[in-house]
């Protein structure tokens, strides 16, 4: 179709000449003393018009053969950038390959190169990047010191920009890497605080925040991190809570005296304390510190909700419970009550019901409760050998030596 119009387009020029030049009645002459030239007046058209395409072009070929340097120093530039970017392509690649001395050669040939460049030698993206590769592969290398002098590099070309630089955020994220690797956990904390809130809410920077937090043991920051990553689904549900829930105990077990015990308890989510697990271990954490008021006022909401825990969160909450019975107040035992008349064959209850109640003196109830729990058929083995050994201990109180011997006996066979 193409050359059809263009056929087409030529027999109009055609046309279009034989209309206008088939005449050649016109004659031009050029009176050139003592000489004289005469042309027709389409030669002389022809001739016009040949003139201005060679002058055209005469002085187009000038102008070409005046700016030939400058066109010579462009295409030199242009190749040295080219071979500026291939440099930085390469160590990425390079990098990416595991190839970490070649990476740290390609990237130097960039920087070099960079700076030969001219327009290419003002990029300070450019050069932080190729930095940051050279800085990337030195760590790979074990090379720390040329690592933070190219780190250190990267930092005076890119000064806190007024617009967020990937290359810039990039870096403070390597850096915290790079230091949490060197076990350096507050210095990574340090590293992630610093950035902006949107750098330091993204999912690898939280990541990052977390590995920092637990190695500079500083359980509550970590919980914090693991919280937020929580909520971006960095994990699965299942990881999640058994995460924030070792994270909360870690927290718990830093404490080194009962107030410091409160603090942390306090500082911790709402969430977490509802946690029985958490709770059972805070309470046990609290008898060790000679805090057993505290420990039973965080195990109170579980035993007003006994009913609704799992096993595994009721056997915890019990045993946490018998740790915390030194004064334990008379209003407990209506609730304790509550619990073995809601779930009367639950060896766990029995057990801990039945040592409070001995903690009472109420020695017949506790006697009944702690043979319960001793002799359930489902019970564990642990949970039945303390409920013999709290049977033999009221015995000996009571001065029955054989009974006593009996118990210490079925307490040895669930050992």
């Amino acid at each position: 179709m193409r050359w059809m119009i263009w056929l087409l387009m030529l027999f109009v020029v055609a046309v279009l000449a034989a209309g206008t030049l088939g005449a050649n009645d016109g004659l031009v002459s050029i009176y050139w003393s003592p000489w004289r030239i005469d042309l027709s007046l389409n030669l002389f058209l022809l001739l016009l018009l040949v003139s201005g395409f060679a002058l055209h072009a005469a002085v187009g070929a000038v102008y070409s053969l005046i700016g030939l340097p400058e066109r010579a120093r462009l295409w030199r530039t242009e190749r040295r950038a080219s071979a500026a970017q291939a440099a930085l392509r390469e160590a990425q690649a390079f990098l990416l390959a595991g190839r970490y001395g070649r990476a740290h050669k390609a990237a130097r040939r960039a920087v070099e190169l960079q700076a030969q460049t001219e327009g290419l030698d003002h990029d300070a993206e450019f050069g932080a990047l190729a930095h940051l590769l050279a800085a990337a592969s030195l760590h790979r290398l074990q090379d720390r010191t040329g690592r933070d002098e190219q780190l250190a590099r990267v930092e005076a070309l890119i000064v806190r920009p007024t617009v967020p630089s990937p290359v810039a955020e990039g870096a403070s994220l390597l850096a915290a890497e790079w230091a949490i690797d060197d076990r350096q956990g507050e210095r990574a904390l340090e590293q992630l605080l610093a950035m902006p809130a949107g750098v330091a809410r993204r999912t690898h920077a939280l990541r990052l925040r977390l590995q920092a937090a637990r190695l500079a043991r500083q359980p509550l920051e970590a919980l914090r991190a693991a919280r937020l990553l929580a909520k971006h689904q960095g994990f699965t549900p299942a990881a999640a809570e058994g995460l924030l829930r070792s994270l909360a105990i870690e927290a718990i077990d830093s404490s080194r005296d009962a107030d410091q015990l409160r603090r942390i308890w306090q500082q911790l989510e709402p969430v977490d304390r509802r946690d029985a697990l958490v709770a059972a271990r805070a309470a046990e954490r609290a008898a060790l510190l000679e805090a057993p008021a505290d420990a039973r006022s965080w195990l109170r909401p579980h035993w007003e909700n006994i009913v609704s825990l799992g096993e595994r969160e009721r056997l915890a909450i019990t045993l946490a419970f018998v740790e915390v019975l030194d004064g334990l107040p008379a209003d407990w035992l209506a609730l304790l009550e509550k619990a073995v008349t809601a779930l009367p064959n639950d060896p766990a209850i029995a057990y801990a019901v039945g040592c409070a109640m001995a903690q009472r003196q109420l020695w017949g109830r506790a006697r009944r409760l702690l043979e319960t729990a001793a002799q359930a058929p489902g019970g564990e083995p642990a949970l039945r050998r303390r409920a013999w050994q709290a049977l033999a201990r009221m015995a000996e109180y009571e001065g029955d030596t054989e009974q006593a011997q009996r118990c210490y006996k079925e307490a040895a066979q669930n050992a």
